[in-house]
């Protein structure tokens, strides 16, 4: 989309524009980083890390200063992995043992890699992949230890991924091979990442004995992504929605992008979205374990992300057509909610469970699976967050009686409403303003005359007659003589 593209989309959604506008200047990341005290290798790898995932990247930022350059270090690592097994050009022969024994490069002084095919969209990282070993070998004995123990199960995990899709036209075929392969890819890094926290003492140590709940977070991510991705997979000739699932819909994957199909293609894609929802209460568990806000708002962001992404995908038809993505106006709302507390990320699981279940459909086989997953979700917000609280509602009533408290109430209501007019008004009118000079600066440069119109509108004429209008465009003024064409 393009400036003006932009302009007109903000004009007509003005509270889109308020709340990316509210997440640039209001919001201050936990880390700010100083070039001047950083090494050139930890800058490229700053550098790798925003070209690999600018939301990565911006997330990070939330992070303990403690935490950041270990992070950032193991996303590079497992990105760099991914990125081999990825890449469709590269030989089984020569990826299955870089993957397998990826972690030993971590140990190898100016290791890099450049056999990658031209439109790897992350081969540079693996180019310069030395820098990245070179700090690695800086950080913390700890996080070190576990970013090789969790490189060493991904790769492996990766390799034998990639030697089954290389004798199974499938790709995937049941529901568990679905889910073994989101876990070498997403549950493994939810792990390590979980180590790491305890390890700093940034969560409830009680997590490391509830891997399910990190598994989920992982699951649910990854899953979201799936399903979204769908179609940019299924033109790379990569296929990660399991048989055991589409086969009920559709007689061959192909179908699912065929219109004829339709209907089916989103019975099958409601199923996906099913499976993926049935992790969201515990990824709400999960958040609940996390002591320091810094790591609560780096957990928190993707999770809102996936739940508003799901809502996205189900019942979207467009998901077999093009990659589909929230709006960026919705994208810093979301990051706005979530980086607050739990609390505030049960409001936004609620809100998007519940347009899932709006959108639901009789007709779809999966709607009483789905409406039921729904109401699971709403179920333990409500467990955690009661709505209709008793002690609440008795000091409410409290309040009521002494008729105090109520009218501090009423107050920060109504200001709350008249903040909520006033923000989309301001910048409405600050829109039209600059779509104004814009319009007004393209007319004058083609040469309308202004001076005309503003001697009319001094005169009091607001419609000038038509014999006006083709004396001036034949070249004259109003109230001077006529300009012979030879003096022009």
């Amino acid at each position: 989309m393009g400036i003006l593209g932009q302009v007109l989309y903000f004009a007509v959604h003005p509270n889109q524009l308020r709340s990316i506008v509210q997440w640039k200047m209001w919001h201050e990341p936990a880390y700010t980083r100083d070039p001047s005290k950083e090494s050139a290798t930890l800058k490229d790898c700053f550098k790798w890390l925003k070209m690999t995932s600018r939301s990565f990247a911006m997330v990070v930022q939330e992070l303990n200063p403690d935490l950041v350059v270990p992070v950032v270090l193991y996303y590079l690592v497992l990105r760099g992995l991914d990125t081999i097994e990825d890449d469709m050009t590269i030989a089984l022969e020569e990826k299955e043992p870089l993957l397998r024994n990826f972690e030993t490069i971590l140990e190898k002084d100016g290791w890099t890699y450049d056999k990658n095919g031209p439109n790897e969209k992350d081969r540079e990282l693996l180019v310069h992949f030395d820098d990245v070993i070179t700090e690695f070998k800086l950080i913390d004995p700890k996080y070190r230890d576990i970013i090789k123990d969790i490189t060493h199960k991904m790769g492996n995990g990766m390799a034998d991924y990639a030697n089954n899709a290389e004798h199974n036209i499938n790709s995937v075929n049941t529901i568990e091979e679905y889910e073994l392969y989101c876990h070498y890819v997403a549950g493994l890094v939810g792990d390590g990442l979980t180590r790491f926290f305890v390890e700093g003492s940034f969560a409830n140590p009680a997590l490391i004995n509830r891997p399910e709940l990190t598994e989920s977070m992982g699951q649910f991510l990854q899953k979201t992504n799936i399903i979204r991705d769908v179609r940019e997979d299924f033109d790379d000739k990569r296929r990660f929605w399991p048989k055991e699932i589409w086969s009920k819909h559709v007689d061959k994957f192909d179908d699912l992008f065929d219109p004829k199909h339709r209907e089916a293609a989103l019975n099958c894609s409601s199923e996906m979205v099913l499976n993926s929802l049935r992790h969201a209460e515990e990824c709400l568990f999960y958040m609940a374990g996390i002591k320091e806000q810094g790591v609560f708002n780096f957990v928190a962001i993707p999770q809102a992300m996936a739940i508003a992404t799901l809502e996205l995908v189900f019942q979207n038809p467009r998901i077999f057509e093009t990659n589909v993505k929230i709006t960026k106006g919705d994208a810093a709302q979301l990051m706005m909610e979530s980086s607050q507390n739990l609390r505030t990320v049960c409001a936004v699981f609620k809100r998007y469970v519940r347009r899932i279940h709006k959108k639901n459909t009789p007709k779809d086989p999966n709607f009483l699976n789905i409406s039921i997953a729904c109401g699971k979700v709403e179920q333990f917000i409500e467990s955690i967050y009661p709505s209709q609280d008793p002690k609440v509602l008795a000091q409410l009533a409290k309040d009521g009686d002494s008729g105090v408290v109520v009218t501090d109430k009423a107050k920060v209501i109504d200001d709350q409403a008249k903040s909520n007019v006033f923000y989309p008004l301001l910048t409405t009118l600050g829109t039209l303003f600059f779509i104004s000079t814009i319009m007004i600066g393209i007319a004058y440069w083609a040469g309308v005359r202004f001076d005309v119109a503003l001697k009319e509108l001094t005169k009091g004429s607001i419609f000038p007659n038509k014999e006006k209008i083709l004396y001036t465009q034949q070249g004259n003024v109003i109230g001077g003589p006529p300009i012979a064409h030879g003096e022009l």
